[in-house]
This record gives structure tokens, sequence and C-alpha cells, in this order.
């Protein structure tokens, strides 16, 4: 699967075609992860996590914290002692 990152969004891509997706909106130093969409053929199989790591990896990268307003990525965040480090406080 090929990843798109562009306009505030991480994408999964099969064969062009937008599989799964994370968007943000950028402020400052904080990035507010507001939704994160799985295709229904891909559901169960860890892509959302994924989705959450990249948009993780990125903040960290850049020097930004995540405010997870999403709920599934909130969820995957308190799940996932590893990400914890980059929460906006």
């Amino acid at each position: 699967m090929e990843t798109k990152h562009e306009n505030n969004k991480i994408s999964f891509l099969e064969n062009s075609e937008e599989k799964a997706f994370i968007s943000y909106v950028p402020s400052g130093d904080i990035l507010t992860v507001d939704h994160t969409v799985v295709s229904p053929d891909l559901e169960g199989q860890g892509i959302g996590k994924k989705l959450v790591a990249e948009v993780v990896q990125y903040a960290r990268d850049e020097g930004k914290t995540i405010d997870a307003q999403c709920p599934f990525a909130s969820a995957i965040i308190e799940k996932n002692p590893e990400f914890q480090d980059i929460l906006a406080k």
C-alpha cells in the first residue's frame, strides 16, 4: 500500500485509490487530529493504528504535538504508551 501525505491528510492508497486516511488541522505547534477513515474491506487489519503511527511520526519529525479529537485516534494513542509522548498537554 502506498502512503501519500498532502493537504493535512495522510492517506493509504491501493492502485491509486484512497483506502484509508487520517486528517489533522495544524495550529502553531499542535496538530489536531480530527478524523480517521478506513475502507470497510480493510477493517480489522490494523490500518487505523498504522495511520495513527504515521501522524505521530510526522508530528515528532516536525517538533509538534497532537490533540487527538478523533475518538479512534485518541483510543489508539491511549492504548499505546509509545505514542503518548506526543500528546499536547
